[in-house]
């Protein structure tokens, strides 16, 4: 089965030793903040540095890979031009923003390493109880305006990380009336498990905004309150005296605005074919290290990452399997579910470590990002391109299905000649049984909208539209003008 609605998790309680503008630590017992959850108290906001353009007075979310809603250039989409992305990857990018720390590193992929650390501080994990000393260099972003105001940010990042190193990502918001958000934290990640443990931060917010795991949501929309704008934070970690570094490759974020929507307007089919993509079932892995979320019962992000990632020739090697129970198979999903759980949120459908994961392979993009219609599928489909969407529905809204759920992720690799939805849903039974063909007017509807009816009755929270993107560093004319084509480059 699909996993259920995200439960909170213990809120976390880190040390981290002076860093110019760094967010608050939570008290201990602080309440965390569910996925889908908006902080109702208003906390204490953070004294930042100044935004460009903003005043300087202080300012005043989605469910899993398996729930929630919106992700990650500056392209305008299509036909969805409630969202925005835009990414930093060049020379030019990482020269654009501020961290005398940092250098752009050369090669054929430019990444922002550290030249000369700003300083040391500490750091206490609050899942390991371990306190470590770090240098760390500072890269902060120029002020990036959205497209239009939004009412959630999702923010993506591809590093590496060698033992010893590990990176932190924050975002400061910038709302219509010139105040701003707190720097707040929207992961602290390693691809590796020797620094610290993969987290998100809960309990952040200002009354206006607040983080739910990997979002940055407006509590109130309809009081008006919008971001126009954001600037992205990463700090790069390493062991004093080290040379090694952690080597940024992609940082940046989607913004949206999607209108609260129980339905959405059909769309025409455009003939698109099918890929030849990998099947995986999350069902044979139940029971299977329950540690990591208990098990395969709630690992259908993973699953699909682990089936996207083998169609472009990409996953584990047989060193970095060796940890799994050889009696198990596919042990590359169960790799999958360890190198994406997050700690804090005790789940493996944190969206940006999905990504990132999924980036720690040889010459891979991958972002978050949100779809206007399953046109932009089909054009994705055609290119080569499947893509991991996230929706949630009851039982009797997706036939076939066989289930219901409040969040869950599979992979759109085709549709037929009628234009139906032909997907590798990791709930099936077996790997034989994944391949599942979904009728066209219910998926598009459990997919796009922002609002449904819960199995109780009482309206919920929708994805709308959310799906991942992985593809290779050096795409296809076909396959760059797809991804331009729905704001992704």
């Amino acid at each position: 089965m699909p996993r259920p609605e995200p439960r909170p998790g213990p809120a976390p309680d880190p040390s981290i030793g002076p860093i110019p503008g760094a967010v608050p630590v939570p008290p201990p017992g602080a309440r965390a903040t569910p996925r889908r959850a908006v902080l109702a108290a208003v906390l204490a906001a953070a004294a930042v540095p100044a935004l460009p353009g903003a005043a300087s007075a202080a300012g005043s979310g989605p469910a899993p890979g398996e729930s929630r809603r919106p992700v990650g250039s500056m392209t305008p989409m299509g036909t969805l031009n409630s969202v925005d992305n835009r990414f930093w990857t060049t020379r030019d990018d990482w020269r654009s923003g501020t961290g005398p720390g940092t250098h752009p590193s050369d090669g054929r992929r430019p990444g922002l390493a550290i030249r000369t650390p700003d300083g040391v501080t500490t750091y206490r994990d609050p899942h390991t109880g371990r306190t470590g000393s770090y240098e760390y260099a500072v890269w902060t972003s120029p002020l990036h305006r959205c497209r239009v105001p939004a009412t959630e940010i999702v923010p993506s990042w591809n590093a590496d990380t060698p033992p010893g190193t590990w990176l932190a990502v924050e975002l400061c918001g910038a709302y219509e009336n010139g105040s701003r958000t707190p720097w707040y934290v929207l992961g602290r990640w390693a691809s590796g498990e020797t620094e610290i443990r993969r987290t998100s931060v809960d309990a952040q917010g200002d009354g206006r905004s607040s983080v739910s795991t990997d979002t940055v949501g407006i509590g109130d929309p309809a009081s008006g309150a919008r971001l126009i704008g954001y600037q992205l934070r990463v700090i790069l970690y390493r062991l004093p005296g080290s040379d090694a570094t952690p080597t940024l490759w992609r940082l940046g974020a989607m913004s949206s605005a999607v209108p609260d929507r129980f339905t959405v307007p059909a769309s025409v089919p455009v003939r698109a074919g099918e890929l030849k993509v990998p099947r995986h079932s999350q069902e044979i892995h139940v029971g299977q290290y329950p540690e990591y979320d208990n098990g395969g019962e709630a690992w259908c992000s993973p699953t699909s990452t682990t089936m996207v990632l083998e169609h472009w020739g990409r996953g584990p090697t047989a060193e970095d399997l060796a940890w799994v129970n050889p009696a198990y198979a596919d042990p590359q999903v169960c790799h999958a579910a360890r190198q994406t759980y997050d700690h804090q949120y005790a789940g493996c459908g944190n969206w940006p470590f999905n990504a990132a994961y999924a980036a720690t392979y040889r010459d891979l993009n991958a972002v978050v990002t949100r779809l206007g219609s399953l046109n932009d599928l089909e054009n994705l489909i055609r290119a080569g391109i499947p893509a991991m969407t996230s929706q949630s529905f009851l039982d009797k809204e997706l036939t076939g299905a066989g289930y219901g759920t409040s969040g869950h992720l599979m992979t759109v690799v085709g549709f037929t000649a009628a234009g139906d939805v032909v997907a590798n849903d990791p709930a099936a039974p077996t790997n034989d049984a994944v391949r599942r063909v979904y009728r066209r007017r219910e998926f598009e509807n459990v997919w796009l909208r922002t609002k449904r009816y819960g199995a109780n009755g009482t309206v919920a929270s929708a994805t709308g539209g959310v799906c991942y993107l992985y593809w290779p560093l050096d795409p296809t004319p076909v396959q760059r003008r797809a991804l331009e084509a729905v704001g992704v480059r």
